[in-house]
């Protein structure tokens, strides 16, 4: 490591530093603004307010010090412009020999792109019409012993991009501003069920028995108990005993870890929010799920019509579909195929779609679904009445056994929401689970374990409660117009690289400091 060319003739001059009595990791940052507030505090100078000449007086003029990234610079004799970076935006300094003095030096035998740095001086126009700052003093706070990639070609390797996120958001602005996003959209989603009244809890990450959802769980070990213990695959089976012990409305802003294959829209590791109303059915969950929607694009000044993956997203048409009809309408399969297993069946093999006799009705269901409806579900969608031996966890529809009172949403393509009107007949929950134990012995991997425990807690009574989970990552991907989990997640799961931290994005590219000096 450190073994390249560049590297080593950055720390060279991290080692001048030191040997002149500089500290090249000091640790006494001045700030007194921020580069997009210095920009919007002095918006109002114009180029005659303050023009750059050395005759100027200053001494009224008030002082402000900026500290960032050196993102460019311009050597310009005894002067240079440096344009600097912080998490708010980029702000040009102007610094001066006459000003600095002999620190001025160390701006041409040290300073390079990647030094964070420390400035202060006052506001000026420059002759081009460019606000800026006007140092008065110059210092390095951190030095970069690493080049950052070439400023006009920029962080191009996508899984270098993921690996190495870092870099990616120092050189990546619109990188930055989807996280920033992505933070106001968890945010507002706070705020929006909050209002509704809704409690925020917390419920444990390493289960004793991994339920809550169809999913292949994460095994690991509590040495202390001397037992096994299983990343959360849902929080859903605690929320619910939290029903049960009175709580009438509560959410959770949670992170889930499943086992299982990773493409654009899978991470193994996720963020979800999963929230249960007493007293309440999955239609008013679909009412609910609508003004949550109608909320973040009006907080967060999004349009009605959103662009998503090179289409067009309405919100103002919202559908109702029922998963039959839907397999008839918009999948394209005869209504005599969808009732009959046998010829679903033989239909799905056809096709070449991997089932076998061994299914249940509505997995097969469940497959043909999955190939020939969900990708087609681009303006919002709700699916309702779910086969229910694919619907282990919701209530029995009272009119018909075969349905489940449940309901997915689907927009762009993708499932964003699953809600429905909660199980709470202990005994029914029982033979759910038990067939959920015989399809797991017949080698289904994602079907559910028995659950005792929360089989006894519904024993005590829970209310008629609805619940629904809502994917934070696909409702960020879905809102900023991203095609890839991997773009809405900081540090996505990847598959392991011996990376040779010494070869550069471009080797050529680390000359990007030096080239900026020396073509002026």
């Amino acid at each position: 490591m450190f073994s390249n060319f560049y590297i080593q003739q950055r720390i060279k001059k991290m080692q001048l530093m030191r040997e002149e009595g500089l500290n090249p990791y000091s640790n006494d940052a001045q700030r007194t603004i921020s580069n997009n507030d210095f920009l919007q505090k002095y918006a109002h100078l114009t180029a005659q307010d303050s023009t750059h000449t050395d005759s100027q007086s200053t001494e009224s003029a008030p002082k402000e010090s900026i500290v960032g990234r050196v993102r460019f610079i311009r050597l310009m004799g005894k002067a240079c412009f440096i344009k600097i970076q912080d998490e708010s935006g980029i702000l040009q300094a102007y610094v001066s020999k006459n000003d600095i003095g002999e620190d001025f030096a160390y701006i041409k035998k040290i300073l390079e792109v990647g030094d964070i740095i420390n400035i202060s001086g006052y506001a000026f126009v420059t002759k081009t019409g460019e606000l800026s700052i006007h140092a008065l003093s110059f210092k390095i706070l951190s030095k970069s012993i690493v080049p950052l990639p070439e400023k006009f070609h920029g962080l191009s390797d996508i899984e270098l991009r993921y690996r190495q996120r870092y870099v990616d958001l120092i050189v990546n602005e619109d990188v930055r501003e989807t996280f920033k996003l992505r933070s106001k959209i968890i945010s507002c989603v706070r705020q929006f069920f909050e209002k509704k009244g809704f409690l925020e809890v917390e419920t444990p990450m390493l289960h004793p028995i991994p339920g809550g959802a169809n999913a292949r769980p994460f095994i690991t070990h509590h040495n202390a108990l001397d037992v096994e213990r299983y990343l959360r695959i849902a929080p859903e089976l605690y929320l619910k005993r939290l029903i049960v012990g009175g709580f009438e409305a509560i959410f959770e802003l949670n992170r889930n870890f499943r086992n299982e294959g990773m493409d654009h829209s899978h991470n193994p590791e996720f963020s979800m929010i999963e929230f249960y109303w007493a007293y309440k059915t999955y239609e008013d969950l679909i009412t609910l799920t609508q003004e949550l929607f109608t909320y973040l694009l009006e907080k967060l000044n999004l349009p009605q019509i959103l662009e998503h993956n090179d289409t067009h997203i309405d919100f103002t048409k919202w559908h109702i579909l029922s998963y039959k009809e839907a397999l008839e309408t918009i999948g394209g399969l005869e209504k005599n195929v969808i009732e009959d297993k046998a010829l679903l069946l033989k239909t799905l093999q056809e096709r070449h779609i991997k089932v076998d006799s061994s299914f249940s009705y509505g997995k097969l269901l469940g497959e043909a679904f999955d190939e020939f409806v969900e990708h087609k579900l681009i303006n919002p969608t709700f699916i309702t009445q779910y086969p229910i031996d694919i619907s282990p966890l919701a209530r029995r529809n009272d009119e018909n056994p075969d349905i489940a009172d449940r309901f997915e949403l689907f927009i762009g393509g993708k499932e964003i929401a699953n809600g429905f009107s909660e199980l709470n007949d202990p005994l029914d929950q029982l033979e759910r689970f038990k067939e959920q134990v015989k399809a797991k012995d017949a080698g289904d991997e994602e079907a559910q374990y028995m659950d005792e425990d929360y089989v006894w807690a519904l024993a005590h009574g829970m209310p008629p409660t609805a619940g629904e989970g809502i994917g934070i990552d696909r409702l960020v991907m879905l809102l900023s117009n991203v095609k890839s989990i991997k773009d809405v997640i900081l540090f996505p799961a990847l598959k392991p690289s011996k990376t040779n931290f010494d070869i550069m994005p471009s080797d050529n590219a680390t000359q990007t400091d030096q080239t900026n000096k020396e073509k002026q």
